[in-house]
């Protein structure tokens, strides 16, 4: 026997050893691989509709007016007219968002990140002594001159943004939709426009597996996370990135991604993370901005993209009756809400209730093509001045027409209550709607 070849072989089959066993706890957890891809869909969700927004032909810096009720995402308002627009910012350049003077009537300028986190609102909450005329929307600490009258500057940390502004509809659609074409935005030089990043394009009923992560690196650095504490996840998901490279870890993060992180991500669908559920509705823990609660980001842009603060809006969703039972167009259900707690005590603006499909989350098609009851759908109250809301495939005999939801027949659904400028016990957390009740 050759000893030096005996001893060269046992060395080399102890370092494979070493560096099996060393790669085997390297290895990424199940826990992590489930954590870093719910943490990065909250990502691809928004950087998906940045590109089918740009595919529909949005340009930069360039306002897009929607017609009301004509908005393809989830679970829209229906209440407002939107506009949209996605704005790009730098050292040398601000966009210029001019608002018309709108009066009695509830509009915000919402402002988001690529993560879908609010970073600003133009209103006149937030701008009581001058909440229309020109804005300047700026990167922070830019050295930019803005033109004279020009006394309004919105700093934000990011080069880039996408904007949504609603105008309340009201009594009056006419006047909203003029209202709203009124808004404008303009550069005031030549930003550097952003390269759209390439990630993917998926349906919201077949989320990504594995090619998530091929594209972490592009989502990741095309928008930082402007919230401290998550960077070991953005770093666990960069180097899941890596290791997918590797044809047999892609096929277990692959396996992964399926049996552990989309179950893990649809167990906690229903409470939207960490939020609360009484009498079948759930109130979301955190809404418009997350701080280290990637998990409710990521539900409510998967369910709701473009989400606005508490104290905007705030939203209440029930996809169960009070008994637990699933929402379903084979039955009929009533809401009703005592004199004391009708649904505009706790709205200082306007309240709505809309139907949306457990799929794709867009109203439910109906004859009447009534998607949604609030004040303008002309709700009767009762004698004892209580108001009943019924939904239902079929005007149930004791619905006043402005009172009933049509919901299809044959299909499960979920609902979303808006409470717009929260009041009382919507504002601090401690009032939900009541239960629906399934007639017998």
């Amino acid at each position: 026997m050759n000893w030096k070849h005996y001893g060269l072989g046992l060395a080399i089959a102890l370092e494979l050893m070493i560096c099996g066993a060393a790669g085997a706890q390297s290895q990424t957890s199940d826990e992590d691989v489930s954590q870093a891809y719910i943490y990065l869909l909250g990502r691809l969700l928004v950087a998906r509709q940045q590109q089918l927004d740009f595919q529909e032909g949005f340009k930069w810096n360039e306002i897009v007016h929607r017609e009301p009720g004509k908005v393809d995402w989830p679970n829209p308002n229906l209440d407002v007219a939107y506009s949209e627009a996605w704005i790009a910012i730098d050292e040398t350049s601000c966009t210029i968002a001019t608002v018309p003077e709108v009066k009695d009537r509830y509009f915000t300028v919402q402002l988001l990140n690529g993560w879908g986190e609010t970073l600003a609102n133009i209103n006149e909450r937030v701008f009581p002594q001058k909440s229309s005329g020109d804005f300047a929307i700026c990167l922070q600490d830019a050295k930019v001159e803005l033109p004279g009258n020009i006394t309004s500057r919105i700093d934000l940390p990011v080069k880039s943004a996408r904007v949504l502004v609603r105008v309340a509809l009201g009594d009056d659609r006419d006047k909203a939709v003029e209202l709203q074409r009124q808004f404008t935005f303009r550069a005031t030089g030549s930003p550097k426009l952003p390269e759209i990043p390439k990630t993917p394009i998926f349906d919201l009923e077949m989320l990504p597996g594995v090619v998530a992560f091929e594209t972490a690196q592009i989502a990741l650095d095309s928008e930082p996370d402007l919230n401290p504490g998550l960077e070991p996840l953005a770093e666990k998901a960069r180097a899941i990135g890596e290791a997918v490279k590797d044809t047999g870890e892609r096929g277990r993060i692959e396996e992964v991604i399926h049996e552990r992180a989309l179950a893990d991500f649809a167990k906690a669908g229903p409470s939207i993370g960490h939020g609360t559920t009484r009498n079948g509705w759930t109130r979301p823990a955190a809404v418009g901005t997350y701080n280290i609660d990637y998990l409710a980001r990521t539900l409510v842009n998967y369910g709701g993209i473009w989400a606005n603060i508490a104290p905007e809006v705030m939203y209440y969703r029930a996809s169960n009756d009070g008994t637990g039972a699933k929402l379903s167009g084979d039955n009929s259900y009533t809401l009703t809400f005592p004199k004391d707690a009708l649904p505009g005590r706790f709205a200082k603006y306007f309240w709505s209730v809309i139907a949306v499909d457990t799929t794709h989350f867009r109203v439910l098609p109906n004859p009447l093509s009534r998607y949604l009851l609030n004040e303008q759908s002309r709700p009767q109250y009762g004698a004892d001045g209580s108001l009943t809301l019924y939904l239902a495939a079929e005007k149930p005999a004791a619905a006043p027409d402005g009172n009933w939801l049509p919901t299809p027949q044959g299909q499960d659904y979920r609902l979303t209550f808006r409470f717009y400028g929260p009041l009382d016990g919507v504002s601090n957390g401690t009032w939900w709607p009541p239960a629906l009740v399934k007639a017998q």
